[in-house]
């Protein structure tokens, strides 16, 4: 095994927690060392040593290490170099103030500096997994952080408006947030770091910059293996590369969507584990197969959960899929269990078949487990149906009888039958408010006083029986309550009754988080009008 760097199987998704303090000692995040390995496995382990040239004829790799270069020579060859961080082309990306993190060296110079030089804020330019695990760690560490994004939103494989409950907490944690800005240039003017946003300035004591990862393939290229347009290795499903006995695996190679079959690049630790251990099985002699990757993906910010499995909405969208959407908001355990907390689901399924195409959750305890439920339930190809009859475990403390898994799966199953019409949280403005339909919020006159969407009339559910009458039963009526539970029961209500009724998925709170999100100041898309 050859290492360029000083360390092998190091846990780069716990780098950000050993600068935030979390993780208390550097020697927890190596999982092995070079002479473990050899003890253990009988792996001779070369550290410091880069392989600058692959001969895929004459099957040799130059090797240059600590005493020189030699050559060695192969049977079989794995390729797994992984990413590398983007660097914007940009003036004083390069400063000493301005960092990236991908190895423990990176991570050595960041926390080297916080002891040594006490800065008081830090800009992360990019909101993805690590900017904002970084922008944690740093706040943590008791630093005033901004987080700078080119996209509308953090975290790339949400959809913008899930992300809205993300922004909103960041902000409460106190993380400022430029939305739908680039840093253009980075300037030490001695003592201060002056960013140049496409929108205004900023000053900074340092700069993390997490754009983004390439594939690290300059090894490949000059070898000659076939790579996609973004530089990363081509493989089939035995992760064999276009050079015979040439195997590649993890962030340096293209994969295969599982739920829409296009090509893709998703550097994640679960693929490349599975990846590495397919390889080996085909060096070996067992036959094995990579089964495509689905992108499923668990996030910690502060005490939030995120969590996803499978394609967004803009995937769905982009691959041309025959899709549909709810939005759904349950308990983490049952709600007379003290410390439960809520946890927002966005489902894309299939239309027709009601097959689960991806999930986004957001939410607290219990987001992980349910995602991962989802993800197995995509990987089986279950549908909506199927998620209603999965026995799940229940206790108090735990769950609920109707898990939010199961709940998600009566949902989607009520709209393809038929027993609900949904609207959405972005349909909203454009309802008509002109008498041609009625919009009915079936709150408690509690929740209406704290907040309410202009043009909707109030209507307790509990009144809804007695009072259904002042309703015109020749126009539609757009109902909302606070989660969409009881609208939907008022849409029931009121359809045996012989009304039109839509339902507000996700309800009024899903609403407000989205609908202000982008209203917001920092926001790239705030209009002040």
């Amino acid at each position: 095994m050859f290492e360029r760097g000083e360390y092998i199987s190091f846990a780069n998704c716990g780098l950000p927690y050993y600068i935030g303090g979390e993780i208390k000692k550097k020697s927890e995040l190596t999982l092995q060392t070079p002479q473990s390995f050899r003890s253990r496995f009988n792996v001779d382990v070369r550290t410091n040593s880069e392989v600058i040239g692959v001969d895929t004829q004459a099957k040799t790799a130059t090797v240059k290490g600590p005493e020189g270069e030699y050559t060695e020579s192969y049977d079989k060859l794995i390729l797994s170099p992984g990413a590398a961080p983007l660097v914007p082309p940009m003036e004083g990306a390069d400063g000493p103030r301005v960092f990236t993190l991908r190895n423990i060296p990176d991570t050595m110079k960041i926390r080297d500096f916080l002891d040594e030089e006490f800065p008081e804020s830090a800009v992360v330019v990019g909101g993805g997994y690590i900017g904002v695990e970084m922008a944690e760690n740093l706040k943590k560490a008791g630093l005033n952080v901004t987080i700078v994004e080119l996209a509308d939103h953090v975290i790339a494989p949400l959809d913008g408006d899930m992300a809205a409950e993300v922004h909103r907490y960041l902000r409460d944690q106190g993380v400022e947030l430029r939305l739908g800005q680039a840093v253009q240039a980075i300037r030490d003017q001695g003592g201060k770091l002056t960013l140049q946003l496409s929108q205004g300035e900023m000053e900074t004591d340092m700069v993390v910059l997490s754009v983004g990862v390439r594939p690290d393939t300059a090894l490949a290229k000059a070898a000659g293996l076939e790579l996609n347009p973004r530089g990363a290795i081509l493989v089939n499903q035995h992760m064999e590369t276009s050079a015979p006995d040439v195997y590649a695996v993890g962030d340096a190679i293209e994969i295969t969507d599982f739920v829409t079959g296009n090509k893709g690049y998703v550097p994640l630790a679960g693929p490349a584990n599975k990846q590495g251990r397919i390889a080996a099985d085909n060096i070996c002699g067992v036959p094995s197969a990579y089964k495509n990757t689905q992108g499923s993906s668990v996030l910690k910010i502060f005490d939030m959960t995120v969590a996803m499995t499978g394609v967004n909405e803009r995937t769905a969208q982009a691959a041309g899929l025959g899709y549909d959407k709810v939005y759904t908001y349950s308990q983490s355990h049952a709600s007379y269990y003290p410390g439960g907390h809520g946890i927002s689901i966005k489902t894309i399924y299939e239309k027709g078949s009601g097959k689960i195409l991806g999930a986004q959750l957001v939410g607290y305890d219990g987001v992980d487990k349910r995602c991962d439920v989802m993800a197995v339930a995509i990987r089986a190809g279950m549908t909506a149906s199927d998620l209603t009859e999965l026995e799940l475990c229940y206790a108090p403390p735990f769950g609920s009888a109707k898990d939010p898994v199961n709940f998600v799966g009566y949902v989607i199953e009520n709209t393809l039958t038929g027993q609900v019409k949904n609207f959405f949280w972005n349909d909203v403005a454009g309802l008509p408010r002109d008498g041609s339909a009625t919009l009915l919020d079936v709150r408690t006159p509690s929740e209406r006083e704290a907040g309410h969407i202009p043009g909707f009339v109030h209507i307790p559910l509990d009144e809804l029986r007695q009072r259904a009458g002042e309703i015109d039963k020749a126009k539609p009526v757009y109902i909302h309550c606070h989660s969409g539970l009881r609208s939907y029961l008022a849409c029931r209500m009121l359809t045996g009754m012989g009304y039109d009724c839509y339902n507000l998925s996700g309800g009024w709170r899903f609403y407000e988080i989205a609908a202000n999100d982008r209203r917001t100041p920092d926001h790239g898309c705030y209009d002040p009008k």
